[in-house]
Protein backbone atom coordinates (compact mmCIF):
# COMPACT_ATOMS: atom_id res chain seq x y z
CA UNK A 1 0.00 0.00 0.00
CA UNK A 2 3.05 2.28 -0.18
CA UNK A 3 2.75 2.99 -3.91
CA UNK A 4 1.34 6.35 -4.95
CA UNK A 5 -2.38 6.13 -5.66
CA UNK A 6 -3.90 7.30 -8.93
CA UNK A 7 -7.22 6.34 -10.55
CA UNK A 8 -5.19 3.95 -12.73
CA UNK A 9 -2.77 2.51 -10.15
CA UNK A 10 -5.01 -0.55 -9.79
CA UNK A 11 -3.67 -1.72 -13.16
CA UNK A 12 -0.36 -2.54 -11.44
CA UNK A 13 -2.09 -5.04 -9.14
CA UNK A 14 -3.52 -8.54 -9.68
CA UNK A 15 -7.01 -8.30 -11.19
CA UNK A 16 -9.80 -10.86 -10.76
CA UNK A 17 -13.40 -11.10 -11.97
CA UNK A 18 -12.87 -8.72 -14.91
CA UNK A 19 -13.21 -9.96 -18.50
CA UNK A 20 -9.96 -10.19 -20.46
CA UNK A 21 -11.37 -11.69 -23.65
CA UNK A 22 -12.65 -8.61 -25.50
CA UNK A 23 -12.10 -9.35 -29.22
CA UNK A 24 -10.94 -5.78 -29.90
CA UNK A 25 -8.93 -4.28 -27.04
CA UNK A 26 -8.37 -1.09 -29.02
CA UNK A 27 -12.13 -0.53 -29.16
CA UNK A 28 -12.34 -1.12 -25.40
CA UNK A 29 -9.66 1.55 -24.86
CA UNK A 30 -11.62 3.98 -27.08
CA UNK A 31 -14.79 3.40 -25.05
CA UNK A 32 -12.88 3.96 -21.81
CA UNK A 33 -11.61 7.27 -23.20
CA UNK A 34 -15.18 8.20 -24.13
CA UNK A 35 -16.33 7.48 -20.56
CA UNK A 36 -13.56 9.71 -19.19
CA UNK A 37 -15.10 12.59 -21.15
CA UNK A 38 -18.65 11.90 -19.93
CA UNK A 39 -20.31 14.07 -17.26
CA UNK A 40 -20.31 12.66 -13.72
CA UNK A 41 -23.37 10.65 -12.73
CA UNK A 42 -23.20 11.85 -9.11
CA UNK A 43 -21.33 14.67 -7.42
CA UNK A 44 -18.70 14.91 -4.71
CA UNK A 45 -20.98 16.88 -2.42
CA UNK A 46 -23.65 14.17 -2.60
CA UNK A 47 -21.12 11.47 -1.72
CA UNK A 48 -19.88 13.55 1.20
CA UNK A 49 -23.44 13.99 2.42
CA UNK A 50 -23.94 10.23 2.36
CA UNK A 51 -20.74 9.78 4.37
CA UNK A 52 -22.09 12.19 7.00
CA UNK A 53 -25.39 10.28 7.15
CA UNK A 54 -23.53 6.98 7.46
CA UNK A 55 -21.51 8.47 10.29
CA UNK A 56 -24.85 8.70 12.13
CA UNK A 57 -25.39 5.00 11.45
CA UNK A 58 -21.92 4.20 12.83
CA UNK A 59 -22.78 6.18 15.96
CA UNK A 60 -25.96 4.13 16.47
CA UNK A 61 -28.21 7.08 15.63
CA UNK A 62 -29.56 5.82 12.27
CA UNK A 63 -30.13 2.64 10.25
CA UNK A 64 -28.92 1.76 6.75
CA UNK A 65 -31.33 0.24 4.24
CA UNK A 66 -29.50 -0.82 1.08
CA UNK A 67 -31.42 -2.73 -1.54
CA UNK A 68 -32.35 -3.23 -5.15
CA UNK A 69 -31.79 -5.45 -8.13
CA UNK A 70 -29.27 -8.27 -8.10
CA UNK A 71 -28.23 -7.13 -11.60
CA UNK A 72 -29.87 -4.40 -13.63
CA UNK A 73 -30.65 -5.31 -17.22
CA UNK A 74 -31.21 -3.50 -20.47
CA UNK A 75 -34.37 -5.48 -21.22
CA UNK A 76 -36.20 -4.64 -17.95
CA UNK A 77 -35.26 -0.95 -17.97
CA UNK A 78 -38.52 1.00 -17.61
CA UNK A 79 -40.10 3.83 -15.67
CA UNK A 80 -42.43 1.38 -13.91
CA UNK A 81 -39.62 -0.84 -12.65
CA UNK A 82 -37.59 2.11 -11.35
CA UNK A 83 -40.65 3.66 -9.72
CA UNK A 84 -41.69 0.42 -8.04
CA UNK A 85 -38.23 -0.25 -6.59
CA UNK A 86 -38.01 3.36 -5.38
CA UNK A 87 -41.45 3.07 -3.78
CA UNK A 88 -40.53 -0.20 -2.07
CA UNK A 89 -37.40 1.32 -0.52
CA UNK A 90 -39.48 4.21 0.84
CA UNK A 91 -42.16 1.91 2.24
CA UNK A 92 -39.58 -0.22 4.03
CA UNK A 93 -37.85 2.88 5.36
CA UNK A 94 -41.04 4.28 6.89
CA UNK A 95 -41.74 1.01 8.71
CA UNK A 96 -38.15 0.77 9.98
CA UNK A 97 -38.07 4.43 11.03
CA UNK A 98 -41.29 4.19 13.02
CA UNK A 99 -40.34 1.01 14.87
CA UNK A 100 -36.68 1.83 15.41
CA UNK A 101 -37.23 5.52 16.27
CA UNK A 102 -34.22 6.36 14.09
CA UNK A 103 -33.82 7.85 10.63
CA UNK A 104 -33.16 5.39 7.82
CA UNK A 105 -30.42 6.09 5.28
CA UNK A 106 -31.77 4.89 1.94
CA UNK A 107 -29.26 3.50 -0.57
CA UNK A 108 -30.40 1.71 -3.72
CA UNK A 109 -28.59 -1.01 -5.63
CA UNK A 110 -29.52 0.91 -8.73
CA UNK A 111 -28.21 3.11 -11.56
CA UNK A 112 -25.03 1.08 -12.03
CA UNK A 113 -25.47 -2.45 -10.63
CA UNK A 114 -24.89 -4.25 -13.94
CA UNK A 115 -21.79 -6.44 -13.57
CA UNK A 116 -21.79 -9.70 -11.61
CA UNK A 117 -18.89 -11.81 -10.35
CA UNK A 118 -19.01 -15.46 -11.35
CA UNK A 119 -17.74 -18.58 -9.61
CA UNK A 120 -16.78 -19.99 -13.01
CA UNK A 121 -15.68 -18.30 -16.21
CA UNK A 122 -17.64 -20.78 -18.32
CA UNK A 123 -21.16 -22.17 -18.43
CA UNK A 124 -22.03 -25.59 -19.83
CA UNK A 125 -25.41 -26.79 -21.09
CA UNK A 126 -25.33 -30.31 -22.46
CA UNK A 127 -22.19 -30.63 -24.56
CA UNK A 128 -21.93 -26.90 -25.26
CA UNK A 129 -19.58 -24.73 -23.21
CA UNK A 130 -19.64 -20.94 -23.47
CA UNK A 131 -18.27 -17.99 -21.48
CA UNK A 132 -20.39 -17.17 -18.45
CA UNK A 133 -22.91 -14.36 -18.50
CA UNK A 134 -21.33 -11.50 -16.53
CA UNK A 135 -24.12 -8.93 -16.65
CA UNK A 136 -25.55 -6.82 -19.44
CA UNK A 137 -22.70 -4.35 -19.14
CA UNK A 138 -20.36 -7.07 -20.48
CA UNK A 139 -22.25 -9.66 -22.54
CA UNK A 140 -25.69 -11.09 -23.24
CA UNK A 141 -27.71 -13.58 -21.21
CA UNK A 142 -28.84 -15.78 -24.12
CA UNK A 143 -26.83 -18.97 -24.41
CA UNK A 144 -25.30 -18.38 -27.84
CA UNK A 145 -21.67 -17.78 -28.86
CA UNK A 146 -22.56 -14.35 -30.26
CA UNK A 147 -24.33 -13.17 -27.09
CA UNK A 148 -21.51 -14.24 -24.79
CA UNK A 149 -18.84 -12.17 -26.56
CA UNK A 150 -17.87 -9.14 -24.43
CA UNK A 151 -18.89 -5.93 -26.21
CA UNK A 152 -17.34 -2.56 -25.19
CA UNK A 153 -20.40 -0.69 -26.49
CA UNK A 154 -22.36 -2.19 -23.61
CA UNK A 155 -20.33 0.00 -21.22
CA UNK A 156 -21.73 3.11 -22.89
CA UNK A 157 -25.26 1.75 -22.87
CA UNK A 158 -24.97 1.02 -19.14
CA UNK A 159 -23.70 4.56 -18.51
CA UNK A 160 -26.64 6.07 -20.43
CA UNK A 161 -29.17 3.86 -18.65
CA UNK A 162 -27.66 4.82 -15.28
CA UNK A 163 -27.93 8.52 -16.16
CA UNK A 164 -31.59 8.12 -17.13
CA UNK A 165 -32.31 6.13 -13.97
CA UNK A 166 -30.72 8.82 -11.80
CA UNK A 167 -32.74 11.54 -13.53
CA UNK A 168 -35.93 9.66 -12.78
CA UNK A 169 -34.96 8.93 -9.16
CA UNK A 170 -34.21 12.60 -8.56
CA UNK A 171 -37.57 13.56 -10.05
CA UNK A 172 -39.43 11.06 -7.86
CA UNK A 173 -37.47 12.07 -4.75
CA UNK A 174 -38.12 15.79 -5.08
CA UNK A 175 -41.31 16.03 -7.09
CA UNK A 176 -43.96 15.07 -4.56
CA UNK A 177 -44.18 11.36 -5.36
CA UNK A 178 -42.41 10.58 -2.07
CA UNK A 179 -45.09 12.26 0.08
CA UNK A 180 -44.98 10.52 3.47
CA UNK A 181 -48.77 10.13 3.51
CA UNK A 182 -48.72 8.49 0.05
CA UNK A 183 -46.02 6.07 1.14
CA UNK A 184 -48.05 4.95 4.11
CA UNK A 185 -51.22 4.52 2.03
CA UNK A 186 -49.31 2.11 -0.21
CA UNK A 187 -48.09 0.19 2.83
CA UNK A 188 -51.63 -0.10 4.22
CA UNK A 189 -52.53 -2.10 1.13
CA UNK A 190 -49.92 -4.69 2.07
CA UNK A 191 -50.98 -4.79 5.72
CA UNK A 192 -54.61 -5.34 4.75
CA UNK A 193 -53.92 -8.52 2.81
CA UNK A 194 -50.87 -9.81 4.73
CA UNK A 195 -51.17 -12.79 7.03
CA UNK A 196 -50.36 -11.69 10.55
CA UNK A 197 -51.92 -9.22 12.94
CA UNK A 198 -48.55 -7.66 13.79
CA UNK A 199 -48.37 -5.99 10.37
CA UNK A 200 -51.80 -4.43 10.71
CA UNK A 201 -51.07 -3.35 14.29
CA UNK A 202 -47.87 -1.54 13.33
CA UNK A 203 -49.51 -0.01 10.25
CA UNK A 204 -52.39 1.25 12.39
CA UNK A 205 -49.95 2.87 14.84
CA UNK A 206 -48.27 4.68 11.95
CA UNK A 207 -51.72 5.79 10.76
CA UNK A 208 -52.47 7.22 14.20
CA UNK A 209 -49.13 9.06 14.29
CA UNK A 210 -49.76 10.59 10.85
CA UNK A 211 -53.30 11.59 11.87
CA UNK A 212 -51.91 13.37 14.91
CA UNK A 213 -49.32 15.16 12.77
CA UNK A 214 -52.04 16.28 10.39
CA UNK A 215 -54.23 17.46 13.26
CA UNK A 216 -51.50 19.74 14.60
CA UNK A 217 -50.76 21.10 11.14
CA UNK A 218 -47.69 19.05 10.18
CA UNK A 219 -48.57 18.25 6.55
CA UNK A 220 -46.69 18.23 3.23
CA UNK A 221 -48.21 21.63 2.50
CA UNK A 222 -46.87 23.24 5.70
CA UNK A 223 -43.65 21.19 5.83
CA UNK A 224 -42.41 20.50 2.27
CA UNK A 225 -39.72 18.13 3.53
CA UNK A 226 -42.49 15.57 4.10
CA UNK A 227 -42.77 15.35 0.31
CA UNK A 228 -39.04 15.00 -0.33
CA UNK A 229 -36.58 12.22 0.38
CA UNK A 230 -32.92 11.47 -0.24
CA UNK A 231 -32.12 8.19 -1.94
CA UNK A 232 -28.51 7.44 -2.78
CA UNK A 233 -27.12 4.98 -5.34
CA UNK A 234 -24.61 2.16 -4.99
CA UNK A 235 -23.18 -0.81 -6.83
CA UNK A 236 -20.35 -3.31 -6.64
CA UNK A 237 -17.16 -1.77 -8.03
CA UNK A 238 -16.33 -4.77 -10.20
CA UNK A 239 -15.28 -3.27 -13.55
CA UNK A 240 -12.38 -1.08 -12.48
CA UNK A 241 -11.84 0.24 -15.99
CA UNK A 242 -15.31 1.80 -15.83
CA UNK A 243 -14.90 3.01 -12.24
CA UNK A 244 -11.53 4.65 -12.89
CA UNK A 245 -12.81 6.26 -16.11
CA UNK A 246 -15.60 7.91 -14.09
CA UNK A 247 -13.35 9.03 -11.23
CA UNK A 248 -12.95 12.79 -11.01
CA UNK A 249 -10.80 15.17 -8.97
CA UNK A 250 -12.87 17.45 -6.74
CA UNK A 251 -11.39 20.90 -7.22
CA UNK A 252 -12.56 22.19 -3.87
CA UNK A 253 -10.93 19.51 -1.73
CA UNK A 254 -8.30 17.96 -3.98
CA UNK A 255 -9.88 14.54 -3.31
CA UNK A 256 -10.84 11.88 -5.86
CA UNK A 257 -14.44 10.69 -6.12
CA UNK A 258 -15.83 7.85 -8.18
CA UNK A 259 -18.78 9.62 -9.80
CA UNK A 260 -20.46 6.44 -11.02
CA UNK A 261 -22.36 6.13 -7.69
CA UNK A 262 -22.56 7.62 -4.24
CA UNK A 263 -21.36 4.40 -2.58
CA UNK A 264 -19.33 1.47 -3.92
CA UNK A 265 -18.51 -1.88 -2.41
CA UNK A 266 -15.95 -4.66 -2.83
CA UNK A 267 -17.32 -8.17 -3.20
CA UNK A 268 -16.34 -11.33 -1.35
CA UNK A 269 -14.43 -12.55 -4.42
CA UNK A 270 -12.42 -9.35 -4.96
CA UNK A 271 -11.33 -8.28 -1.45
CA UNK A 272 -7.69 -9.46 -1.76
CA UNK A 273 -5.53 -7.07 0.27
CA UNK A 274 -2.88 -6.88 -2.47
CA UNK A 275 -5.43 -6.91 -5.30
CA UNK A 276 -6.59 -4.31 -7.79
CA UNK A 277 -10.01 -3.71 -6.23
CA UNK A 278 -8.68 -2.80 -2.79
CA UNK A 279 -6.02 -0.64 -4.46
CA UNK A 280 -8.65 1.34 -6.38
CA UNK A 281 -11.09 1.71 -3.51
CA UNK A 282 -8.50 2.94 -1.00
CA UNK A 283 -7.99 6.11 -3.04
CA UNK A 284 -11.53 7.30 -3.68
CA UNK A 285 -13.34 9.37 -1.03
CA UNK A 286 -16.80 7.88 -1.53
CA UNK A 287 -18.24 5.84 1.31
CA UNK A 288 -17.39 2.23 0.56
CA UNK A 289 -18.33 -1.26 1.69
CA UNK A 290 -16.70 -4.68 1.91
CA UNK A 291 -18.57 -7.98 1.79
CA UNK A 292 -17.48 -10.31 4.61
CA UNK A 293 -18.12 -14.02 4.17
CA UNK A 294 -17.77 -17.13 6.35
CA UNK A 295 -14.08 -17.65 5.47
CA UNK A 296 -13.05 -14.23 6.82
CA UNK A 297 -10.99 -14.14 10.01
CA UNK A 298 -9.97 -11.21 12.23
CA UNK A 299 -6.50 -11.39 10.69
CA UNK A 300 -8.15 -10.75 7.30
CA UNK A 301 -10.55 -8.01 8.28
CA UNK A 302 -8.30 -5.73 10.34
CA UNK A 303 -5.68 -5.16 7.59
CA UNK A 304 -8.50 -4.47 5.13
CA UNK A 305 -9.98 -1.87 7.46
CA UNK A 306 -6.57 -0.24 7.87
CA UNK A 307 -6.06 -0.13 4.10
CA UNK A 308 -9.50 1.22 3.26
CA UNK A 309 -10.10 3.54 6.22
CA UNK A 310 -6.66 4.44 7.59
CA UNK A 311 -7.95 7.65 9.20
CA UNK A 312 -10.74 5.74 11.01
CA UNK A 313 -13.32 8.13 9.53
CA UNK A 314 -16.90 7.44 10.73
CA UNK A 315 -19.23 6.68 7.82
CA UNK A 316 -16.42 5.81 5.44
CA UNK A 317 -16.54 2.01 5.70
CA UNK A 318 -19.43 -0.46 5.94
CA UNK A 319 -18.74 -4.13 6.63
CA UNK A 320 -21.48 -6.19 4.96
CA UNK A 321 -21.76 -9.70 6.37
CA UNK A 322 -22.92 -12.50 4.09
CA UNK A 323 -22.55 -15.71 6.04
CA UNK A 324 -25.71 -17.81 5.70
CA UNK A 325 -28.31 -18.41 8.38
CA UNK A 326 -26.43 -21.47 9.69
CA UNK A 327 -23.01 -19.79 9.92
CA UNK A 328 -23.64 -16.21 11.02
CA UNK A 329 -23.98 -17.06 14.71
CA UNK A 330 -20.59 -18.79 14.71
CA UNK A 331 -18.55 -16.59 12.36
CA UNK A 332 -19.77 -13.05 13.06
CA UNK A 333 -19.04 -12.67 16.81
CA UNK A 334 -15.28 -13.08 16.48
CA UNK A 335 -15.14 -10.44 13.73
CA UNK A 336 -17.24 -7.94 15.66
CA UNK A 337 -15.24 -8.57 18.83
CA UNK A 338 -11.89 -8.03 17.07
CA UNK A 339 -12.98 -4.87 15.25
CA UNK A 340 -14.48 -3.36 18.40
CA UNK A 341 -11.39 -4.21 20.46
CA UNK A 342 -9.21 -2.30 18.00
CA UNK A 343 -11.48 0.76 18.11
CA UNK A 344 -12.27 0.71 14.40
CA UNK A 345 -15.12 3.07 13.40
CA UNK A 346 -17.15 0.92 10.98
CA UNK A 347 -20.80 0.20 10.19
CA UNK A 348 -21.97 -3.39 10.49
CA UNK A 349 -24.64 -4.41 7.99
CA UNK A 350 -25.99 -7.80 6.93
CA UNK A 351 -26.59 -9.25 3.46
CA UNK A 352 -28.86 -12.24 4.19
CA UNK A 353 -29.26 -13.15 0.52
CA UNK A 354 -26.01 -14.58 -0.81
CA UNK A 355 -25.32 -17.10 1.93
CA UNK A 356 -28.81 -18.61 1.71
CA UNK A 357 -29.02 -19.63 -1.94
CA UNK A 358 -30.02 -23.17 -2.86
CA UNK A 359 -31.26 -25.08 -5.90
CA UNK A 360 -34.89 -26.19 -5.75
CA UNK A 361 -35.84 -29.70 -6.78
CA UNK A 362 -37.09 -28.33 -10.12
CA UNK A 363 -33.70 -26.76 -10.87
CA UNK A 364 -34.46 -23.11 -10.02
CA UNK A 365 -31.94 -21.20 -7.93
CA UNK A 366 -33.85 -19.75 -4.99
CA UNK A 367 -33.63 -18.42 -1.43
CA UNK A 368 -36.03 -19.35 1.39
CA UNK A 369 -37.58 -16.38 3.18
CA UNK A 370 -37.25 -17.99 6.60
CA UNK A 371 -33.49 -18.41 6.16
CA UNK A 372 -33.16 -14.78 5.05
CA UNK A 373 -35.10 -13.60 8.08
CA UNK A 374 -33.17 -15.98 10.33
CA UNK A 375 -29.82 -14.51 9.30
CA UNK A 376 -31.03 -10.95 9.92
CA UNK A 377 -32.37 -11.83 13.37
CA UNK A 378 -29.16 -13.63 14.35
CA UNK A 379 -27.14 -10.64 13.10
CA UNK A 380 -29.10 -8.35 15.42
CA UNK A 381 -28.75 -10.81 18.32
CA UNK A 382 -24.97 -11.07 17.85
CA UNK A 383 -24.54 -7.31 17.50
CA UNK A 384 -26.46 -6.63 20.70
CA UNK A 385 -24.49 -9.31 22.55
CA UNK A 386 -21.20 -7.74 21.41
CA UNK A 387 -22.30 -4.19 22.22
CA UNK A 388 -22.28 -3.22 18.55
CA UNK A 389 -24.97 -1.28 16.68
CA UNK A 390 -26.76 -3.52 14.12
CA UNK A 391 -26.38 -0.86 11.47
CA UNK A 392 -28.29 -2.07 8.46
CA UNK A 393 -29.51 -4.62 5.94
CA UNK A 394 -28.40 -5.17 2.34
CA UNK A 395 -31.02 -6.89 0.17
CA UNK A 396 -31.52 -8.08 -3.36
CA UNK A 397 -35.14 -7.19 -4.04
CA UNK A 398 -37.51 -5.80 -6.63
CA UNK A 399 -40.73 -3.85 -6.60
CA UNK A 400 -42.16 -6.35 -9.06
CA UNK A 401 -44.44 -9.27 -8.20
CA UNK A 402 -41.89 -11.97 -9.05
CA UNK A 403 -41.70 -15.51 -7.68
CA UNK A 404 -38.00 -16.11 -7.08
CA UNK A 405 -37.65 -16.59 -3.31
CA UNK A 406 -39.59 -19.23 -1.39
CA UNK A 407 -42.01 -18.54 1.44
CA UNK A 408 -43.15 -15.28 2.98
CA UNK A 409 -46.73 -14.22 3.58
CA UNK A 410 -47.58 -15.24 0.01
CA UNK A 411 -46.19 -18.72 0.74
CA UNK A 412 -44.33 -19.01 -2.58
CA UNK A 413 -43.65 -22.70 -3.25
CA UNK A 414 -41.22 -24.49 -5.54
CA UNK A 415 -44.10 -25.04 -7.97
CA UNK A 416 -44.68 -21.27 -8.06
CA UNK A 417 -41.11 -20.37 -9.05
CA UNK A 418 -41.62 -20.93 -12.76
CA UNK A 419 -44.61 -18.56 -13.01
CA UNK A 420 -42.74 -15.23 -12.64
CA UNK A 421 -39.03 -16.03 -12.41
CA UNK A 422 -37.56 -12.99 -14.18
CA UNK A 423 -34.15 -12.40 -12.60
CA UNK A 424 -31.11 -12.10 -14.85
CA UNK A 425 -28.88 -13.53 -12.15
CA UNK A 426 -29.82 -14.21 -8.51
CA UNK A 427 -33.28 -14.64 -6.93
CA UNK A 428 -34.77 -11.49 -5.41
CA UNK A 429 -37.36 -10.82 -2.75
CA UNK A 430 -40.55 -9.55 -4.34
CA UNK A 431 -42.30 -6.42 -3.08
CA UNK A 432 -44.49 -8.21 -0.54
CA UNK A 433 -41.64 -10.36 0.78
CA UNK A 434 -39.33 -7.36 1.16
CA UNK A 435 -41.97 -5.32 2.95
CA UNK A 436 -42.83 -8.26 5.19
CA UNK A 437 -39.14 -8.54 6.06
CA UNK A 438 -39.09 -4.84 6.94
CA UNK A 439 -42.05 -5.31 9.31
CA UNK A 440 -40.41 -8.28 11.02
CA UNK A 441 -37.01 -6.60 11.31
CA UNK A 442 -38.72 -3.47 12.62
CA UNK A 443 -40.46 -5.52 15.29
CA UNK A 444 -37.15 -7.10 16.31
CA UNK A 445 -35.41 -3.70 16.47
CA UNK A 446 -38.27 -2.30 18.53
CA UNK A 447 -37.97 -5.20 21.00
CA UNK A 448 -34.25 -4.55 21.37
CA UNK A 449 -34.82 -0.83 21.88
CA UNK A 450 -37.41 -1.48 24.58
CA UNK A 451 -35.13 -3.97 26.36
CA UNK A 452 -32.30 -1.45 26.42
CA UNK A 453 -34.62 1.22 27.78
CA UNK A 454 -35.75 -1.04 30.64
CA UNK A 455 -32.14 -1.97 31.43
CA UNK A 456 -31.22 1.71 31.61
Amino acid sequence: MTMRWTPESWRQKPVVQMPTDYPDMAELARVEDELRAMPPLVFAGEARRLTSKLAQVEAGEAFLLQGGDCAESFKEFSTDNIRDTFRLILQMAVVLTFAGRKPVVKVGRIAGQFAKPRSSGVEQIGDVELPSYRGDIINGMNFTPEERIPDPQRLLRAYNQSASTLNLLRAFAGGGYADLYNIHRWTLGFADHAVGAQYRELAEKITEALAFMEAVGVTPETHPDLSRVEVFTSHEALLLNVESALTRLDGGSGEWFDTSAHMLWIGERTRQLDGAHVEFMRGIRNPIGVKCGPTMEPDDILPLIDALNPDNTPGRLTLIGRFGHDKVGDRLPRLMKAVKAEGRRVIWSIDPMHGNTLKASNGYKTRPFDRILGEVKTFIDVAEAEGVHPGGVHLEMTGQNVTECLGGAQAVTEDDLSSRYHTHCDPRLNADQALELAFLVAERLKTGRQSRSKAA
